[in-house]
């Protein structure tokens, strides 16, 4: 599990991870939805839903390692962990989160972009709940929506560039995959015909390029001007 990368999630964007852990709550009329964090060695919650009968608060935490808890499984795992009733099941009827009376679990890990853990969404009931398809589906769209915005908070925390704008971020990760070519000074884009563009006027055609740095010519000349030659 990560161990070195902490991430700090702005007030702004845990807003909106707020609203999509209340409006799972509401949607599937369970008690508990969540987004956790793990922050070595604890796991922490980030959002816990407004919903009524919630017995969890954003701060709440627990040493991760050995814990029981359904996230733990979740985050050594990384997979899907689905517990539709834990008090039929001889592993789970003894996890600390029936003591809260959530006796049913569904939950997924959540990644960096360096696939290492960030945490888990999850959905908790005080009875029984198989959970349907539908919010299977859902929570896997909101956790790559969470996964999404991260991408774009690590690059910020990682590089230490603190005063980039968005778009700038979104080139950063693109160029990591290194297909178009961007010039690292202007930011312009080399087409397939050896044609330089704005970088404004090629992301309109091609909304799902991916980028490599290099050099425009114009920005090498007035970067790298070559010495006056004798004749």
């Amino acid at each position: 599990m990560n161990e070195e990368v902490k991430i700090k999630v702005p007030p702004d964007i845990l807003a909106n991870w707020q609203g999509i852990s209340d409006l799972l709550a509401e949607m599937f009329g369970i008690p508990v939805a969540l987004i956790m964090q793990y922050l070595n060695p604890h796991i922490e919650v980030l959002v816990a839903s407004h919903s009524t009968g919630n017995p969890y608060h954003p701060g709440d935490k627990e040493v991760l390692l050995g814990s029981g808890l359904y996230c733990e499984t979740v985050l050594r795992t990384q997979e899907k962990l689905l517990v539709p009733d834990a008090l039929a099941d001889e592993k789970w009827k003894n996890n600390p989160d029936v003591k809260l009376k959530m006796i049913s679990y569904l939950g997924f890990p959540i990644r960096l972009p360096d696939k290492t853990p960030f945490g888990t969404i999850c959905v908790l009931d005080n009875k029984a709940n198989r959970y349907s398809e539908t919010t299977e589906k859902l929570m896997l769209k909101f956790r790559d929506l969470l996964e999404s915005h991260l991408e774009v908070i690590y690059v910020n925390q990682c590089l230490g560039e603190k005063n980039k704008k968005l778009t700038d971020y979104l080139l950063e990760l693109q160029a990591l995959r290194g297909l178009v070519a961007i010039c690292s000074n202007c930011k312009s884009i080399r087409d397939d015909q050896d044609h330089w563009h704005p970088i404004e006027h090629y992301l309109v055609r091609h909304p799902l390029a991916n980028f490599s740095h290099g050099i425009c010519p114009k920005c090498e000349n007035e970067l790298y001007p070559e010495p006056d030659k004798k004749a």
